[in-house]
């Protein structure tokens, strides 16, 4: 008689140890992990950035960087250990056995291959071509959710939205049906909606397939609400791990606490303190700081042969800002918040409309009263390392701004920097580095610094914490709340994230294909709203139903 024996583990990795050889000796990445990952079971790896769980995920896929190696420990797929697998089978299980959907679309699709031709060569290499091979990527890529595939089998990759590029690399990821997929932050850089439209599908592909999912992020709630099973790493160990919705209502682990408290999604709307200051200055002055009435931005748009057609990215939009407030803009990519942010900056002109800052409208500014005003409303950028000259030391680069105003001599200006990074929480040897020996988040708060230099009445933040790990989301925000009660900052807050938005704002607008379709107080929006595209933001907020 047979006896029905227990399924097999799929992928079940034990007393992993990955080590990187650096010239000031080898660093240990991961140290004594353990994970299992069933046949069609969904398991979620969380952790900040440096946890090691990329890492992990890397090596059970055979593409560590040259300096790194297994040092201890197993990796074994369907009971073979290929922790030492030679580069020759590790090539024959990379598609057909194990897939990987990477977290940045546009450094991973090469931008000069059509999409079509970077889904054939993937097939091609595992022999699942076909006889019509063009057939098969249109089939691959309309099995990813994209519209019309033999079109855009034909585009290169800016020629693709942010969501339309993820599918295009989950199509890569699942074209040749692994058993097990890979997916390292597959939609940390999207919006909420589209970000829950991708994960929906991905659910749906997989599922339809059998396969088996390791998923990899820093969000918590996401993980929780997409996996069976969550694994927390921290400084290159697992330090807990167990069912999902157990995990995140009963943690054990202080980190793992830190990082539902952290998580925006999870996390509660900001504290009666703050709500306090904000009434104190408020009572002061009723008047707004910045008063936006009917604002419209019409853009020209070359659709070849010397055609142009209109384009309307900000359509008569009002809103105003009171002083020591925070006022959120909310929307999906192509919203137009972010073209407010720029007219707002002065950085590009509007159509039509006004936007008054202090009583003065900045469209009939002269030159001389633009550079004034830049020195009153200084911007906070998405990309720290985009927006901070490579070239330039952490000095050089708050010290800049002081010069080019003309404020103080060359030892004030110093004596001024080390007491910016002191605000911004940071040592003042930090002023001898440069932006690339420093975290995503150190960067940020070099940028907040910079932005501080010339004492701003008003900051415009742009998506300022997006590319951030909750945690260091998390401390950047509290930052700017901080700094905002001490010296009464006011701020634009542009996002397409929602929660962050409870953490941060006292007052929202949310902006839909250009137009404003509802604003008002937080709690208003939150507990709320009227208009159905609100709702939609609000319900695609990852974890959020769970607690």
């Amino acid at each position: 008689m047979v006896q029905n024996s227990e399924p097999k583990p799929l992928l079940e990795i034990k007393d992993l140890a990955i080590t990187f050889s650096t010239p000031d000796g080898p660093v240990n990445a991961v140290r004594n992990a353990n994970l299992t990952v069933m046949p069609g079971e969904t398991v979620a790896i969380v952790g900040e950035s440096g946890s090691g769980k990329s890492t992990t995920a890397l090596a059970a896929i055979g593409l560590l960087p040259s300096n790194g190696e297994v040092s201890a420990g197993q990796i074994l797929f369907d009971g073979e250990d290929i922790s030492k697998a030679s580069e020759k089978r590790f090539v024959e299980l990379r598609g057909n056995h194990i897939g990987m959907v990477p977290q940045d679309p546009m450094s991973n699709l090469n931008p000069v291959w059509k999409i079509g031709f970077q889904v054939k060569e993937t097939l091609k290499a595992n022999g699942l071509a076909g006889s019509n091979p063009k057939q098969r990527v249109a089939q691959v890529l309309a099995d990813a959710g994209l519209p019309d595939p033999e079109t855009r089998m034909n585009q290169y990759p800016h020629e693709f939205s942010g969501g339309m590029r993820q599918r295009a690399l989950i199509a890569i990821g699942l074209a040749c049906r692994p058993r097990l997929l890979i997916a390292d932050e597959p939609t940390s850089a999207l919006d909420v909606t589209v970000q829950q439209q991708i994960l929906d599908h991905l659910d749906t592909m997989t599922s339809e397939l059998g396969t088996a999912v390791l998923l990899i992020t820093h969000d918590l709630g996401l993980a929780a609400e997409r996996a069976e099973k969550v694994i927390v790493m921290y400084k290159g160990q697992v330090v807990e791990s167990g069912p999902a919705l157990e995990l995140l209502r009963n943690p054990q682990h202080p980190y793992t606490k830190r990082l539902i408290n952290s998580a925006p999604s999870l996390a509660a709307q900001r504290g009666d303190k703050h709500e306090m200051a904000v009434d104190e200055v408020v009572a002061e002055k009723s008047e707004p700081l910045l008063k936006i009435s009917n604002l419209t931005k019409v853009f020209d748009i070359r659709k070849g042969f010397g055609r142009k057609e209109k384009f309307t990215a900000v359509d008569k939009v009002s809103f105003e800002i009171p002083k020591g407030t925070t006022t959120a803009v909310v929307g999906e990519s192509g919203s137009g918040k972010s073209t407010i942010a720029q007219m707002v900056l002065n950085l590009l002109d509007a159509t039509s409309g006004d936007i008054v800052f202090d009583g003065q409208a900045i469209g009939k500014l002269s030159e001389r009263e633009l550079f004034k005003y830049r020195r009153r409303v200084q911007p906070i950028f998405q990309d720290p390392y985009g927006s901070l000259d490579p070239m330039y030391s952490i000095y050089r680069t708050i010290e800049e701004p002081l010069r080019i105003h003309g404020i103080g001599n060359q030892a004030s200006r110093e004596k001024k920097v080390k007491e910016l990074l002191g605000q911004v929480s940071m040592p003042a040897s930090t002023m001898h580095r440069f932006p690339n020996e420093l975290s995503g988040g150190q960067r940020q708060r070099i940028a907040i610094a910079r932005a501080l230099a010339l004492q701003p009445e008003m900051i415009v933040c742009d998506e300022a914490v997006s590319a951030l790990d909750v945690l260091v989301q998390a401390q950047v925000l509290e930052l700017l709340d901080e700094l905002q009660r001490e010296l009464g900052l006011t701020y634009l807050f542009i996002t397409h994230d929602l929660a962050v938005v409870r953490q941060i704002a006292d007052n929202v607008c949310v902006m839909e294909h250009g137009k404003l379709v509802e604003q008002g107080t937080v709690d208003e929006i939150f507990e709320n709203a009227k208009s159905d595209y609100t709702r939609n933001l609000l319900s695609a907020i990852p974890g959020a139903s769970l607690i």
